[in-house]
């Protein structure tokens, strides 16, 4: 099992989405929250995402929601590091992370 790692931009990711949703409906951005970590932990047993558009990286899509976690895997493959948590309509750059706006 590989040790999962979160970055601080994926934290603030997360972070953000669950302010955003908050503001409608408190149990649902709990839910919400909850199925991104679990499936972001779940990639530490296996990694079962695709290769990224991000050199380097990989994406796996979170079942049901339209959310993408974006990782590496690191150390040898033992560690995997979460970059960013993106909603799936968000533009993305050529080999970039989409910007915030």
């Amino acid at each position: 099992m590989r040790q999962v790692v979160w970055s601080r931009r994926a934290l603030s990711d997360a972070s953000d989405i669950l302010r955003h949703i908050a503001t409608e409906d408190t149990r649902a951005a709990r839910t919400v929250i909850d199925r991104i970590e679990a499936t972001g932990e779940a990639l530490g047993e296996f990694a079962t995402g695709h290769p990224g558009r991000v050199a380097g990286t990989y994406e796996k899509s979170v079942r049901h929601l339209p959310y993408i976690i974006a990782y590496e895997l690191t150390d040898e493959d033992r560690t995997v590091a979460i970059l960013r948590v993106i909603h799936a309509s968000r533009d993305w750059r050529e080999d970039g992370w989409p910007t915030d706006r």
